[in-house]
């Protein structure tokens, strides 16, 4: 039975140091009065995709929060701040850190202008970030680093077997099933992300797959 007074954590990970940092943040948020979290860490994941459906049938929680390894939530509030836009709003299935208003036509996310607020320890060169002061924004996509939801939908492992888009991808099939997805205002950054150089192997590959996959891509007018 699902549980609508908790929240999980569900990261894959493959490296023990950045996991305990990551919990270590963890720990020190605040918990809504009468809620519990859990924390749920998939190892060795065949895809992201296929660890993250792992861990959301592992939980009944009705709040999920997918988080790279690598991603310090540094707002203590944060668990109060997501709650309380998913409670505003029932048609927001998703909320994210930093996102796309509008999709770049090739898919790819730092093509895009993008909104929202994180402290990244890397940019993508001529990538721009607008800070919201308020409010919140709907988004066509969100970067990965942080993603939560108070749906559960599958993650699409059978199609995205790797590394890359299964964020753009889990978005789509957001907008498809009627779902909203919304950038909050974060005037002070919420998150850290510490990433570094990434492997882009299968990354052609993997986008090629999801416009094949959700032509309304690239075709914004394209009828579902």
């Amino acid at each position: 039975m699902q549980d609508d007074h908790k929240f999980c954590f569900i990261i894959c990970t493959n490296d023990e140091l950045q996991l305990q940092e990551c919990i270590l943040y963890l720990r020190l948020l605040h918990v809504p009065e009468g809620y519990q979290t859990e924390l749920i860490t998939i190892t060795d994941a065949a895809s992201m995709t296929a660890g993250y459906n792992e861990g959301m049938g592992a939980s009944n929680a009705k709040y999920k929060i997918y988080l790279h390894q690598d991603s310090f939530i540094v707002e203590p509030l944060f668990l109060d701040n997501i709650l309380k836009l998913f409670q505003s709003n029932r048609q927001i299935g998703m909320i994210g850190t930093l996102g796309a208003g509008h999709l770049s036509e090739d898919g790819i996310l730092w093509h895009s202008e993008r909104c929202g607020n994180v402290y990244l320890l890397s940019q993508h060169e001529g990538s721009t970030i607008q800070v919201l002061q308020q409010g919140y924004q709907e988004v066509d996509a969100l970067d990965g680093l942080l993603m939560a939801t108070q749906y559960d939908l599958p993650w699409r492992e059978d199609i995205f077997c790797g590394w890359h888009f299964y964020d753009i991808s889990q978005c789509m099939e957001f907008h498809r099933a009627g779902y909203k997805i919304a950038v909050p205002a974060q005037p002070r950054n919420w998150v850290i992300h510490s990433c570094g150089i990434c492997s882009l192997l299968h990354y052609e590959e993997n986008r090629r797959l999801l416009l094949q996959t959700y032509p309304e891509i690239a075709h914004p007018l394209t009828t579902l």
